[in-house]
């Protein structure tokens, strides 16, 4: 009996003990079903991917996760500090995530704040998330800035002097920083001094000629009465106070409208006509004697070509003054030519600037007022009947290619009148074809580097236009 009793004992303990054991063996299997593996050095790689994706997302995007010590969903787009154990649950297809069972404290998990944004960061990992690195990045962007504007600064220090050190050492030297203007007023009254010296007055003038190129300071030297003074320089008995305020005259006059109408009030136009038409005396160049223009004619000239030039009330005194007769004495004059190139020059932009005006469609007044004035101006009949069709054609022996330009330029402007006068030049004609043939093999060449309307080719065409109305 004892040993049955026994016996039935051992079964009942035995039955239990299996009961048992499976019941831990299928504890342990449910376990092991719903259960990844954690995030380690290992298996960085395999999620390599992974962690590209959230590093993309936008950390003000990403929901903050609070690790506990129980299993949580981790939402899609929430960052998980390092250190966590993370799986993902089969049952329902999300990813979950605690701190390790028996780490509380050990982690170095620490919550973070700043502003309205917060999170947690695992000061003990040797990994950075993205957001971290975004604001590593940002901190070392501003200091790189800030250490290249100090550099910066520093160097501007090193090249550059302070301006109140710069105005305390002109103060010492007596150097007082001038306007243009106030400049001007102290060459005219240098100019004007009862007690300047020749060389005084013509150091004015060379300095002032630098200032008046610019249209507001050309118009202030008028408005405090040097403009007047300068003309009157013109009839100076010294040539070179004459050459200087002529040069003076013509910069002041070029595209400045207001002063060309004070110029022509105050006589300048009579003035320069007088200079052209001296005649001056021997020049001494390298110990020889030569026949030559002096400077001052050529200033003179720039001057009158600067007041002539789109001012049709002055051109139109040029021609009852006798200019042209003028011009044309001095084009035909022995020794001058210097000159002829920029005479012909400037009987040429002034036949054209009536043309250009005529040929400009505008219905406003000023435009009509204009081609009023031009229509009064009869320059080119009496460039004819003053025997200006066989002058011009000589200067087309020169070898200089803007020279033969502006003579082809000319001619070509004047053929329609002056073709009998071409056809009677004797040589003109063979000049006319050596200058096609020459031009032909240089357009060619202009050609072959890619240039299809070469300046060479211009001067062909200009030629070739000639040839035909003279046949």
């Amino acid at each position: 009996m004892k040993l049955g009793f026994l016996n039935l004992v051992l079964f009942l303990i035995s039955v239990q003990l299996l009961n048992y054991c499976w019941s831990e063996n299928r504890q342990q299997q449910q376990v092991s079903a719903l259960t990844v593996l954690e995030h380690t050095e290992e298996n960085v790689g395999e999620s390599k991917e992974e962690a590209t994706v959230e590093d993309d997302l936008d950390p003000e995007d990403m929901e903050v996760f609070y690790p506990t010590n129980d299993w949580q969903v981790v939402k899609p787009g929430q960052a998980i500090p390092a250190g966590l154990h993370v799986r993902l649950n089969l049952e329902t297809g999300k990813n979950e995530a605690k701190i390790p069972d028996g780490e509380t404290g050990k982690t170095g998990l620490k919550y973070w704040k700043q502003g309205t944004r917060h999170g947690m960061v695992n000061l003990d990992s040797k990994s950075f998330t993205a957001e971290e690195l975004k604001k590593a990045l940002k901190l070392m962007k501003l200091e790189s800035n800030t250490q290249t504007e100090e550099g910066h600064q520093e160097k501007l220090r090193e090249t550059f002097r302070p301006i109140k050190e710069l105005m305390a050492d002109f103060e010492a030297m007596n150097v007082v920083m001038e306007t243009d203007m106030e400049i001007i007023n102290k060459l005219v009254s240098k100019f004007n001094s009862s007690g300047a010296t020749l060389e005084d007055k013509v150091a004015a003038l060379y300095d002032l000629e630098y200032y008046v190129h610019q249209v507001d300071n050309a118009q202030h030297l008028m408005s405090i009465g040097g403009l007047q003074l300068v003309i009157k320089a013109l009839n100076a008995t010294e040539p070179r106070i004459q050459e200087h305020a002529a040069f003076v005259l013509g910069s002041a006059l070029s595209g400045n409208p207001k002063v060309q109408i004070e110029a022509i009030e105050a006589g300048a136009l009579q003035k320069l006509l007088i200079l052209l038409a001296t005649d001056q005396p021997v020049a001494m160049k390298k110990k020889v004697w030569i026949k030559k223009i002096s400077n001052f004619q050529l200033k003179a000239l720039f001057a009158f070509s600067s007041l002539l030039r789109h001012f049709p009330f002055a051109q139109q005194q040029f021609l009852k003054l006798g200019g042209l007769q003028i011009l044309g004495q001095l084009f035909q004059a022995k020794g001058m030519e210097s000159l002829r190139l920029r005479i012909m020059t400037l009987l040429y932009d002034m036949v054209m600037e009536k043309k250009l005006i005529q040929g400009t469609q505008d219905d406003s007044v000023q435009h009509q007022e204009k081609c009023r004035q031009y229509d009064e101006l009869n320059l080119l009949p009496l460039m004819l009947e003053q025997d200006w069709c066989t002058m011009v054609p000589k200067l087309l022996t020169s070898s200089e290619h803007d020279t033969r330009e502006k003579v082809l330029r000319t001619m070509n402007l004047m053929i329609s009148s002056c073709r009998s006068e071409y056809q009677a030049i004797q040589g003109l004609s063979s000049l006319l074809d050596m200058l096609q043939s020459e031009y032909e093999g240089l357009a060619a060449e202009e050609q072959k580097e890619g240039e299809t309307d070469g300046y060479f080719l211009g001067l062909l065409n200009s030629a070739n236009d000639i040839i035909k109305q003279l046949k």
